[in-house]
């Protein structure tokens, strides 16, 4: 894998990521039992944490990437074990 393929997967896991943890200890205004100003959202979170999530983002990733990339550079699996793809050539 070049470094170009493996930031381009590091990206799309680390935003796959991030849609995961994102939901992790929000409440909403209701759940917090605070009043909602006029014009703000009621499901609106109360304390995000956003830092905090990019910070456990960052970390799963990196785990996850790491795993990813230890099998792909091992040879484990490869594009030809992927039974619906064609056979891959190398390119002579």
């Amino acid at each position: 894998m070049n470094l170009i393929s493996g930031i381009a997967v590091y990206f799309i896991m680390w935003w796959l990521v991030l849609f995961a943890v994102l939901p992790w200890g929000t409440r909403s205004a209701h759940e917090a039992g605070v009043d909602v100003d006029e014009g703000h959202a009621a499901g609106a979170p109360v304390q995000p944490r956003l830092f905090l999530k990019f910070i456990v983002t960052t970390m799963v990733a990196t785990v996850l990437f790491a795993a990813f990339y230890a099998v792909v550079s091992s040879g484990a699996i490869g594009l030809d074990d992927i039974p619906f793809l064609p056979t891959f050539e190398p390119y002579q």
